[in-house]
């Protein structure tokens, strides 16, 4: 298992965040810094993951080496990746060292934070969170988990959000193909209003869009 890491910083474009709620859970978080960060700005932030379930030893080995192991789809896919956001792979590959560095010290400092569990079913209350985020599963790994999973994954990041959930991004790793079944998936969402939004990062070509999710009063 790899815990792949990334920075606030990259949250921040992935989703287009201006400011933070009073609460919010990152699912699945792997090692990011953000919920790190977003506690540190005094919100009460969440980051969900099987891979908490690990000992402290071996999620520190599977985070150290997922850093460099990440370069692999980028290389095994040059075209499909961009870098007028990164400027640089070396600039890349420091903010993921930079969140990688803050995701353990602080999965140490405060385990509270970090609850071993993932998609579709998660431990938490109805409406527990005002927003919900979840980067690089849903629709990324659409050949691995199919529109029956996707459908049940959201329609459970929807129940324990008590305002907006936001999905990052939209298309398959690697290539980046499109995932043909998505208008049909979002048609068949009951009680809430949805869009797709653009967003101020790109690495995957193309992969510049959100989807937004609101639940309806």
């Amino acid at each position: 298992m790899l815990v792949t890491s990334r920075s606030y910083a990259e949250y921040e474009a992935m989703f287009d965040l201006k400011e933070l709620p009073d609460s919010v859970l990152d699912c699945c978080a792997g090692g990011a810094g953000f919920t790190a960060e977003a506690a540190a700005r005094g919100v009460d932030a969440i980051a969900a993951d099987l891979a908490y379930e690990l000992d402290h030893a071996e999620l520190v080995d599977s985070v150290r080496k997922s850093l460099p192991a990440t370069s692999g789809i980028v290389d095994a896919h040059q075209g499909s990746f961009v870098w007028h956001w990164y400027g640089s792979p070396e600039r890349k590959d420091q903010y993921r060292i930079e969140a990688a560095d803050r995701f353990l010290q602080d999965v140490e400092a405060a385990p509270e934070r970090y609850v071993a569990a993932g998609l579709p079913e998660l431990p938490f209350g109805d409406r527990r969170f005002e927003l919900v985020l979840c980067s690089h599963l849903l629709f990324t790994w659409a050949d691995k988990y199919d529109q029956e999973w996707h459908a049940t994954a959201l329609r459970e990041l929807i129940r324990v959000s008590n305002a907006e959930v936001r999905i990052f991004p939209l298309v398959l790793q690697g290539a980046g193909e499109p995932i043909g079944w998505l208008p049909e998936l979002l048609a068949s969402l009951e009680g809430v209003t949805w869009e797709i939004r653009k967003v101020p990062y790109e690495f995957q070509a193309g992969a510049d869009e959100m989807l937004v999710i609101t639940r309806n009063a």
